[in-house]
C-alpha cells in the first residue's frame, strides 16, 4: 500500500522529494517498513567502508535492507547493545565439511565455509551433496589431487581420507603420461565449468608431478579466472632456500600464465623463516603479481601420516622427531615403534613445528587472511583448528596481545576472502561487507568475551563470545547456542559455464 502510495505521488507531482522517498522504500530503508530481523544498537564494523559505529540494521528477504541509526522496526529483534555486529566469517580453507564441522564452525562465527585446497574430483555431485542439507554456505574447489588419481585409477576419490590409500599414494608419487595429463587438465576444465570457485593444488601430496603439470594446472585455472589455492611443495627448517624454492616455483607459474596465487597457510610451509616467504609474497605483489596468503592462528599442522609429508627424510627437512607428532585418534606422542604402525594403518597426527614468532607476523600482517584449515572429526584429539581459528584471532591476538586491531582482523577474515573470490564467482561481492544490499551473512559478538575453548587437549570444544550467527538473514546461532533443525546454508558457486 505504501509503495503504491508512494508511486501515485511521483507520477502525479513528478517531485524529487517522492522520488527519492520511492527509492529509499524500494531498498528498505524507509520508516514505514517492517523487516523481517532488526539488529538493534549494534556496533557495526565493516571492513570495507570503514564503518565502526552504532547502528540498526533491518534485514528482509536475507538480504541487509537499511543501516540506520533510527529506530527500525522488525517481526523479529536481535538487541546487540555492547556487541559487535560484522561480516560473517569467511572461511577458505575448510576440508571438513560435514554437519559436524559446520556446527564447530557456526559457533566460531563462520557463515561459508569452502573446501578450496584439496577440493574434489565430482563438483556437481559435491554441491548436490549438500543443497537444502546445510547449517552454512559451502563451496569447493577443481581438485588436482583427487581428479589426478581419478584420472589415474579410474576410482572416484569421495572423501580427503580415499586421497591417501595405498592405491591413492601410489599414483601421487608416480609421474602421469601425456595421456594421463590431457584426462586431467580436461577433468579440471569440466569442473571449473561446473562452477567451482577455484581449483585447488597440495603439490606437496603429489611428489609425482612435475613442474610442467604444475604449470599446465595454472594455465587452466587462468583460463577461467579462477583462483589457484595452492599447499606449496614442502618447507625446510635446514635449508631455508628449500622453503623458498618451493614458492619460487609456483610465483613462477603465476608469472608465466597470469594466473592468481593463493599460497596455504604460509606458517607451516615458512616455519621460523615465515617472514621471509612472506616478503617474497609482498614482492612479488609489488611487481604486479597477483598473489595472496593465509594462516591460522597455532603452533601446530596437521596432516596424514601415511601421506608424502612423512615419506623418506621428513625428521630432517622438517627438523622434529617423533616426540613432535601427536597421534589425533588417541592424543599421545609417538615413538619409532608407533609411528611405523600408524603409517601404515593411516590416520591424522598433529605436528608440533611451527614457532610462536611465525604465527604472530602472519596473523599481525593486515594482507594475509585468516583461514583455518580445518579437518574432518576423525577422533576426540584432531587439531583444534577448526573449531577455534577465528574467535582465538579475536580473543588471543586482538584483545590480549594487541597484535593486531579488531577491524583489522576482520578484514582479514571477509573482505579479502571476498575480494579473492568475487572476479571468478560474482556473489561474493554481496559477502564479507555490511551495506545495504549484501547478504545478511553477519557474526554479532561480544568483544570482551570472544575466545577460542578448543585446545590440543580436548579439542572438540566450542568457542564463546560468538552470540548471533545469521546465514542469509536466518539466526543459525542464537544467545549463544545453536539453533536445532534448519539448513539456511547455500551454495557458494562461480556461473556454470557447460
Amino acid at each position: 500500500m505504501a509503495f503504491n502510495h508512494i508511486h501515485r505521488l511521483a507520477a502525479a507531482a513528478g517531485s524529487v522529494a517522492a522520488l527519492l522517498a520511492l527509492a529509499q522504500f524500494a531498498c528498505g530503508t524507509a520508516d514505514a517498513d517492517t523487516y523481517d530481523t532488526v539488529i538493534s544498537h549494534g556496533l557495526v564494523m565493516d571492513p570495507e567502508s570503514g564503518l565502526d559505529a552504532v547502528r540498526n540494521l533491518g534485514i528482509s528477504g536475507g538480504r541487509i535492507r537499511a543501516i540506520s541509526t533510527d529506530s527500525l522496526t522488525g517481526r523479529q529483534n536481535i538487541e546487540a547493545r555492547g556487541l559487535v555486529v560484522a561480516p560473517g566469517f569467511i572461511d577458505l580453507h575448510e576440508h571438513g565439511q560435514e554437519p559436524r564441522n559446520y556446527q564447530f564452525q557456526a559457533h566460531d562465527g563462520v557463515t561459508t565455509s569452502l573446501e578450496l585446497e584439496v577440493g574434489t574430483d565430482d563438483v556437481d555431485k559435491w554441491y548436490a551433496a549438500r543443497e537444502q542439507k546445510s547449517l552454512i554456505n559451502f563451496g569447493v574447489s577443481a581438485g588436482h589431487i583427487p581428479m589426478r588419481i581419478r584420472v589415474m585409477t579410474g576410482q572416484e576419490v569421495p572423501s580427503l581420507s580415499a586421497t591417501h590409500t595405498p592405491m591413492a599414494e601410489a599414483a601421487n608419487h608416480r609421474e602421469l603420461t601425456a595421456e594421463e595429463l590431457g584426462n586431467l587438465r580436461a577433468a579440471i576444465e569440466r569442473g571449473l565449468k561446473q562452477g567451482a570457485l577455484a581449483e585447488g593444488m597440495g603439490i606437496n601430496y603429489t611428489p609425482g608431478a612435475s613442474h610442467w603439470e604444475i604449470l599446465e594446472m595454472f594455465r587452466m585455472a587462468a583460463k577461467y579466472h579462477a583462483p589457484l589455492q595452492v599447499h606449496l611443495r614442502y618447507s625446510s627448517l635446514l635449508e631455508p632456500e628449500s622453503g623458498m624454492a618451493a614458492l619460487e616455483e609456483v610465483i613462477a607459474a603465476a608469472a608465466i600464465t597470469g594466473a592468481r596465487l593463493h599460497v596455504a597457510h604460509i606458517t607451516s610451509m615458512g616455519l621460523k623463516y615465515t617472514p621471509r616467504l612472506i616478503e617474497m609474497i609482498s614482492g612479488a605483489r609489488q611487481q604486479g603479481l597477483d598473489i595472496s596468503t593465509e594462516c591460522y592462528p597455532y603452533t601446530a599442522s596437521s596432516t596424514n601420516l601415511n601421506s608424502a609429508v612423512f615419506d623418506e627424510g621428513w625428521q630432517e627437512k622438517y627438523d622434529i622427531t617423533y616426540k613432535d607428532l601427536q597421534w589425533a585418534e588417541t592424543g599421545e606422542r609417538l615413538t619409532p615403534e608407533t609411528f611405523a604402525r600408524y603409517r601404515k594403518q593411516g590416520g591424522l597426527v598433529v605436528i608440533h613445528e611451527i614457532p610462536e614468532a611465525a604465527v604472530r607476523a602472519a596473523v599481525a600482517d593486515p594482507s594475509i587472511m585468516i583461514a583455518s584449515d580445518g579437518l574432518p572429526i576423525t577422533g576426540p584429539k584432531i587439531h583444534p583448528r577448526g573449531q577455534g581459528t577465528f574467535s582465538r584471532v579475536l580473543g588471543h591476538y586482538v584483545r590480549e596481545e594487541k597484535a593486531l586491531d579488531l577491524m583489522a582482523a576482520l578484514r582479514k577474515m571477509t573482505l579479502l576472502p571476498a575480494q579473492l573470490l568475487e572476479t571468478r564467482a560474482p556473489a561474493f561481492k554481496n559477502k564479507g561487507r555490511i551495506r545495504v544490499g549484501a547478504d545478511a551473512d553477519i557474526t554479532v559478538f561480544d568483544p570482551t568475551r570472544v575466545i577460542d575453548k578448543a585446545t590440543f587437549d580436548e579439542p572438540l570444544q566450542y568457542s564463546e563470545g560468538i552470540q548471533f550467527v545469521l546465514l542469509n538473514g536466518v539466526p543459525v546461532i542464537k544467545d549463544g547456542r545453536l539453533v536445532e533443525g534448519i539448513y539456511p546454508g547455500r551454495a557458494a558457486r562461480a556461473p556454470i559455464s557447460q
